[in-house]
């Protein structure tokens, strides 16, 4: 044991990296931010909901840090193994290059349970470069107290609810509350980093060279055997498979769950309040996740998602906002708290930090049109769905029959009061309509007569309040005359032709409003207050949105290069986060699922009209 590196909470000097600048691994379990600086400050175990153990990202002081880099400046470059998940950061000083090869073990059936393992390998490709590893771990979200010890070899960091060994082939210090490595690197020389829970029913092991390079290969191996099932052959076949990589880590195997981000958090504005938790399990974006990943062949997502679906949401168990609620938990659980942890500063000083979510009880009634439409794409492109399916499906589309014209909190999320926003009405539309296709192509039984009523009154109660005379425009809710991007899906949703009179005008009045060098705005807060402070970013699923919008108008141009910009705008990994700031800089929570899929989308059908 020794005296700690540093004996405050942080190095001096630490700064925040731009949200952009970090790549994520993970194990379909959780996930990790890995920095282009070497460092991991953003990692919760065992899972993406559980309390985090590294959270530099949301305090650099308090919040906890896994750094491996040289000891000497360095340029630094990262990129993925091709075709893989594992994170490759590289190093280049004047002596020499070294590059960290950091990943998670995926566990297959038949694997050893709970083990939940982070492995960084540090390989030294040219002449010599010292390198410097301090392991800082600060658990539940740096609340609580924790010991280090030595144990068999291993550092043994303990907690009250959760402890993590240390191992590494390079030798290992420690002190109070830390553990750090001193060494040097040769050309060809390697050392090993790995960070294991440690439990009663897990055994402690070591990481010794031989097992982190059968780990690496089992690893690499997994993802491309995984991304061998993409159908997709199209111009931007890079951008597209990054971004199923991407979703594919925001799932969590044990359920079938999709989770919208892997962070909490990270602002939509700097020095604002809009900072959420998205570490659950929304019902419209994993529905929308099912679509892209369908579209791509991986049925085996949808299929998991489903399972999930069945077994941990059906009707009746939302809590009087309808038959289900806006998000769950990835196990299925229903209570999200939402409570705000004043010890953390947030990411440059973007406070408060928040867990839970308190939007998991408001009534957003386009969720039901958007798991409807995955279900519906489930039965027609993977396998047919069950009668059980097919009875809590009956239900939904009743409640939505009789709750349609309700007013709510809308696709927004918004805090300002429920208002009769359009999108919502034409999410409803969506999920009687298709319904009532997979009825008559499946010939189940269905209340017909009353669904297609329903359907015919929203579609009409749309095309009378929800169009705008004074604007030439459909616009965000009844009796308004605010725009809102949300409406670039009533032509992807089948509702309106793409180029009916009405909506080539609302197109237009959108991008004349909500639209900068391609990207778009969700909406303007001052004209629809949302009862929150603060401006926000370009929201990137809306720009994806725009072009797929471009693109059925038969706008091709106009739409390809739309699509080519908003390419610009991933970082350079191919990653983005919920929002584009006015200099270009990523905002929210990274990565964003919705931003993915939306991608796809977006590629796909542009692809498919270029020829």
């Amino acid at each position: 044991m020794a005296e700690t590196p540093f004996p405050e909470d942080a190095a001096p000097g630490r700064r925040y990296l731009p949200i952009a600048d970090h790549g994520l691994i993970g194990d379909l379990r959780s996930v990790a931010l890995v920095g282009t600086d070497g460092t991991i400050d953003w990692y919760c175990c065992p899972s993406f909901d559980a309390p985090s153990v590294f959270a530099a990202i949301l305090d650099a002081e308090r919040g906890g840090r896994f750094e491996l880099a040289p000891t000497v400046p360095a340029r630094t470059k990262q990129f993925y193994f091709p075709d893989t998940n594992v994170l490759i950061t590289r190093f280049f000083t004047e002596d020499g290059a070294g590059e960290v090869q950091d990943f998670m073990p995926v566990g297959t059936p038949g694997s050893e349970t709970g083990r939940h393992r982070l492995i960084r390998r540090v390989v030294c490709v040219r002449g010599t470069v010292p390198f410097r590893a301090l392991v800082a771990p600060r658990f539940d979200y740096g609340a609580a107290p924790h010991t280090v010890r030595a144990l068999d070899g291993m550092v043994l960091f303990e907690s009250p609810d959760l402890a993590l060994t240390l191992t590494s082939t390079a030798t290992l210090e420690y002190g109070d509350r830390d553990a750090w490595a001193d060494f040097k690197l040769d050309e060809g020389d390697s050392a090993v980093f790995a960070l294991d829970q440690a439990g009663a029913r897990i055994t402690p092991r070591g990481c010794a060279h031989a097992e982190a390079e059968h780990e690496f290969t089992a690893t690499v191996a997994y993802w491309r055997r995984w991304l061998h099932q993409s159908r997709y052959r199209g111009r931007w076949r890079e951008m597209v498979h990054r971004s199923a990589l991407t979703l594919k880590l925001l799932t969590y195997a044990p359920t079938g769950a999709i989770i919208a981000a892997p962070t909490t958090s990270l602002p939509e504005q700097l020095g604002g309040e809009r900072n959420w938790d998205y570490r659950y399990v929304w019902v419209r974006d994993a529905a929308f996740c099912v679509y892209a990943l369908l579209r791509l062949g991986f049925s085996g997502e949808a299929e998991a998602f489903m399972r999930f679906v069945t077994t941990h949401i059906s009707p009746g168990c939302g809590d009087g906002t309808g038959p289900l609620q806006v998000m769950y938990g990835i196990d299925g659980r229903a209570d999200l708290p939402e409570r705000e942890l004043p010890h953390l500063e947030g990411y440059q000083g973007s406070a408060p930090v928040r867990v839970g979510n308190a939007a998991a009880g408001q009534l957003q009634l386009d969720i039901y049109g958007a798991l409807i439409d995955s279900i519906y794409l489930y039965d027609t492109w993977a396998q047919p769905i069950s009668s059980g399916q097919w009875d809590d499906v009956c239900q939904l589309v009743d409640w939505v029959c009789d709750h349609w014209d309700q007013p709510d909190e809308g696709v927004w999320e918004t805090r300002g009061g429920r208002k009769n926003f359009l999108y919502s009405r034409l999410m409803c539309w969506v999920a009687i309509e298709r319904a009532i296709r997979l009825a008559n192509r499946r010939g189940l039984p269905a209340d017909l007569t009353r669904w297609r009523q329903s359907r015919d009154t929203v579609y009409r109660r749309i095309m009378d309040r929800g169009w705008s005379e004074r604007r030439g425009a459909f616009v965000q809710y009844e009796g308004g005359d605010v725009l809102d991007a949300s409406l670039l899906m009533m032509p992807l949703a089948k509702f309106i032709a793409p180029t009916d009179p009405k909506w080539l005008s609302t197109l237009d009045a959108l991008t004349d409003d909500l639209v900068s060098d391609s990207l778009v705005y969700r909406y303007d807060p001052q004209a629809s207050p949302d009862g929150l402070r603060g401006d926000e970013g370009t929201f990137s699923i809306c720009s994806f949105w725009y072009v797929e919008a471009l693109v059925r108008a038969g706008r091709l141009d106009e739409a390809r290069l739309a699509f080519e910009k908003m390419l610009t705008y991933a970082n350079h990994l191919g990653l983005y986060a919920e929002e584009i700031g006015r200099t270009g800089r990523q905002q929210g929570n990274f990565p964003q699922a919705f931003t993915h899929l939306s991608l796809i989308s977006a590629a796909f059908n542009l692809d498919r009209a270029l020829g």
